[in-house]
């Protein structure tokens, strides 16, 4: 039998591992077993960190609406409620961006739904 000569495929696996765990402390990026539990680990929290950024912007934009809801003299849920009984299909991420930038624009939503 011939013999398998594998050293070209291992070191391209190691390094494309390596080359992951660049930036990582210590061990972590130098040593081929650590690095690769790393790898995996700090790949399992990215993928849980996509998820939880939607989660995190979202609760962003309703404080930041509730913030300016109140110096009217109503909270978030009514407000949101008045919203969808008027029929205005503005996001929440739209009304935390006029609530910071545009103060008349949100201030005249406010009147509207009133």
């Amino acid at each position: 039998m011939t013999r398998i000569k594998r050293g070209n495929v291992a070191r391209k696996r190691r390094k494309k591992v390596l080359r992951l765990a660049k930036g990582f402390r210590g061990s972590h990026s130098k040593l081929f077993r650590t690095a690769k539990q790393q790898v995996l680990k700090a790949l399992k929290y990215s993928y849980i960190g996509r998820k939880q950024k939607k989660r995190q912007y979202r609760r962003l934009w309703i404080v930041r609406i509730n913030a300016a809801t109140r110096s009217f003299s109503m909270s978030y849920s009514q407000f949101i409620y008045l919203l969808k009984k008027r029929n205005i299909a503005v996001n929440r991420k739209i009304l935390s961006q006029l609530a910071l930038i545009d103060h008349l624009a949100f201030n005249y939503i406010i009147e509207y739904i009133k």
